[in-house]
């Protein structure tokens, strides 16, 4: 079955209006090709990472004209957009590590570009995170027990790791090396809900939250994004002060502690605007690989304190 897409606000309105809502089929993770597998820790150093991708799909129709607000892993087309940002982050990420990624109904970014919370929380938390919450329930009872693991997502994959920390049980905590939410806010609520979310610090702090947003200049704040946010930390000089650090030796990177937001300069997005309000003036779409090599550096300095610390722990 292949998807129409519907890449406008107007023609979202036009199938809001006339068509009836598809919701695919939920996802069983017992079956492999659910998921983006990559095991590279043979030296049983590593940490078992799970990582959660962003919004790949518009809302698309099904052949019997109903309209569809969500990915469905079940179409080889939509798990091979997913693939892509898997298969990048799987080299970022998973060098030295094992790697989990789970296909899952992600809301479409047409449901984003309505830029109301409210509905869109009530599509991700109907469907969304019933698939992520399944996906992640099946990685830990497969994994081995007391191995570190990393959380991390991308724009909507970061949203799930916000909520993933929210439901995560106290005793499993102290195998958190790090959570990385990409693209995405961490509210005051989100901190009052969870006070296990701690921003982090510096560059080896454990147990803490990296979190960062990129824009050309404050006015291009996207609030569905990155406001309210308690949490930001540069990803060049892992500071959270208002300092400049200089990335490929013609960027600028600095952190605005106000607005808990970077502002880069002499950076352009290689990405065209979506629908209005992705990549218009922020650098969204850029987020995880313009710093690319600082957060596969910064995964293995945080993995190896974790180790010490436990060894220090275990003497």
């Amino acid at each position: 079955m292949k998807p129409l897409v519907l890449g406008t606000a107007l023609t979202f309105m036009i199938a809001v209006a006339y068509a009836e809502d598809y919701i695919p089929t939920i996802v069983d993770y017992n079956d492999r090709s659910m998921w983006f597998n990559v095991e590279n820790d043979s030296t049983e150093v590593g940490a078992d990472v799970f990582y959660i991708p962003a919004t790949w799909e518009f809302d698309w129709y099904t052949p019997d004209s109903a309209i569809s607000h969500y990915a469905d892993p079940s179409l080889l087309l939509h798990r091979e957009h997913m693939g892509h940002e898997m298969k990048g982050f799987a080299e970022m990420m998973g060098e030295g590590n094992n790697f989990y990624s789970p296909y899952y109904r992600h809301i479409t970014l047409n449901t984003w570009a309505t830029l109301d919370e409210n509905y869109i929380d009530s599509l991700y938390f109907n469907v969304s995170f019933v698939d992520i919450r399944n996906a992640f329930e099946h990685f830990l009872r497969n994994r081995q027990n007391n191995r570190p693991f990393v959380l991390a997502g991308f724009s909507q994959g970061a949203k799930s790791v916000v909520e993933l920390l929210k439901v995560l049980p106290d005793s499993l905590w102290d195998e958190v090396v790090v959570a990385y939410v990409i693209g995405y806010k961490v509210t005051p609520s989100d901190t009052i809900e969870c006070p296990y979310i701690v921003p982090a610090n510096s560059a080896d702090d454990i147990g803490v939250v990296v979190c960062y947003n990129s824009v050309e200049d404050i006015k291009c704040v996207k609030p569905i994004i990155s406001y309210p946010n308690v949490a930001c930390i540069n990803p060049v000089n892992w500071s959270t002060k208002n300092e400049t650090a200089i990335l490929n030796d013609t960027v600028s990177v600095k952190l605005d502690v106000e607005n808990k937001v970077l502002v880069v300069k002499g950076f352009h997005s290689p990405y065209k605007p979506v629908l209005g309000f992705i990549n218009t003036g922020d650098l969204h779409s850029s987020d995880p690989w313009l710093y690319k090599e600082h957060l596969k550096e910064n995964l293995r300095k945080r993995i190896s304190r974790w180790y010490a610390l436990r060894q220090e722990c275990n003497d």
